[in-house]
């Protein structure tokens, strides 16, 4: 369908609005317009509205399939990924996730084994239509020494074909050994990564804020945080982020993931929140797969109860920059998943209700992310940026998120790529 080489012309393509700002004509209810794109040395040469020009005799007629740009993945754990069958969760609980992985890492995490599991999840990613991922990378001593050198090899061995970010991951408790953590903040830098840490409720948490901020000041780095991936009211350390942001004046990205407990918070507890989240310029993602999986177990004979995902579209009406990821895959903190982005847009569509309207929706796994994470021209389609797109067979949303689209066609740098998933087998030899 896509021709191998250099010019084309696909025609009768269907792109959303939120995807494609440069497009001015009508859009239907669910934001979708037939267009016309051209494509000439691995660049979008022009997108116009379909029927308004002249189109070759060998143009391609994709009979109203939806185009999409490729994908942005800003919150994923590639460096856990995949060791689920030689350390599975034993009750699908934060803490046995939490508690699994800590053990898993100390015995297994040797810089061979992060390093073919990162591969084999960006290959997966690749794959499914994605250009840029952000990974947390567990941080805490010894693993810094061993995954980040490996994180920059890896970086280096797909620049090209994905936009490879890290973000150091360790409980905000590490933060008190001041040395250190600056030493860390030092490496992170000389990667040119993003500071991260998971935060709690403990009681000094404001003064160890404080010292994140600095060091992200110090330094020059975004901040990237987890934060009340739980169900206890009292967790609110989304609100001390924004507040500590305020009163520190940091003027980097900050991006926050979870936020789980906001959704179980009385209401003038979350309206403060949002305002001041809005007011920092916090973003935040859900990670909706993941959050479904962990959140609200309470044993093998009780149904969970609540959907364990943040306020995304409370904080979108406050103008908060709101997106959604993988997270994990295939770990103890998640035992499915597959980097597929397009599974994630339509979990997260029946889990957070990105219909009734569509809106503008699409964004969370495209043109947000790759704002958050300072990524021009990626997440969008624009005459002049890079022709990297998705095709797909549906023609509307309810066919595209009714099937997994597994024959869509990926499209980089104007060329068809070779969808090939790795297979399982391959990592055989690392789960004994």
């Amino acid at each position: 369908m896509i021709p191998d080489k250099a010019s084309y012309r696909l025609a009768n393509v269907r792109l959303h609005a939120s995807l494609t700002p440069g497009l001015a004509t009508a859009f239907d209810s669910d934001g979708f317009a037939l267009a016309d794109i051209s494509v000439a040395d691995g660049k979008i040469s022009s997108i116009a509205s379909h029927g308004k020009s002249k189109l070759p005799a060998d143009a391609i007629d994709l009979a109203g399939r939806i185009v999409l740009p490729c994908f942005v993945d800003c919150h994923t754990h590639i460096d856990k990924g995949h060791i689920w069958p030689r350390k599975p969760n034993p009750d699908g609980t934060f803490m046995g996730a939490l508690n699994a992985s800590g053990v898993d890492r100390a015995a297994r995490w040797s810089a061979e084994d992060v390093a073919r599991r990162m591969d084999f999840s960006l290959r997966s990613a690749y794959a499914h239509g994605t250009k840029a991922v952000r990974t947390h990378l567990d941080s805490v001593p010894p693993q810094e020494e061993i995954s980040w050198p490996e994180f920059e090899a890896m970086r280096e061995k797909w620049r090209g074909r994905i936009e490879l970010q890290a973000a150091c991951l360790l409980g905000i408790e590490g933060v008190r050994d001041k040395k250190w953590f600056e030493k860390l903040a030092k490496r992170v830098a000389a990667a040119k990564g993003v500071l991260g840490v998971v935060t709690y409720m403990v009681p000094d948490l404001e003064e160890l804020l404080d010292q994140v901020f600095a060091q992200a000041i110090e330094h020059g780095l975004d901040l990237d945080f987890h934060a009340d991936e739980t169900d206890d009211v009292a967790a609110i350390s989304l609100k001390k982020i924004a507040e500590a942001s305020l009163w520190n004046g940091f003027e980097g990205n900050i991006l926050v993931g979870h936020c789980c407990s906001l959704s179980r918070q009385p209401d003038l507890e979350v309206l403060d929140t949002l305002d001041k989240v809005a007011k920092a310029r916090l973003a935040v993602v859900s990670l909706p797969m993941c959050n479904l999986y962990l959140q609200d177990r309470r044993s093998n004979h009780t149904t969970p109860r609540w959907r364990g995902v943040t306020l995304l579209h409370e904080m979108k009406a406050r103008g908060i920059k709101v997106a959604v990821a993988s997270d994990n895959t295939r770990d103890p903190f998640y035992a499915y998943g597959d980097l597929d982005m397009l599974e994630v847009y339509r979990m997260a569509t029946r889990i957070l209700h990105f219909d009734h309207p569509v809106g503008d929706w699409p964004k969370a796994v495209a043109a947000t992310p790759a704002e958050v994470m300072r990524l021009d021209g990626a997440g969008t389609l624009a005459a002049g940026g890079s022709a990297d797109f998705v095709v797909f067979k549906g023609r509307s949303w309810t066919e595209l998120l009714s099937r997994p689209e597994s024959d869509r066609i990926v499209v980089r740098d104007g060329r068809a790529i070779e969808r090939q998933l790795p297979d399982y087998a391959e990592l055989d030899e690392l789960m004994v």
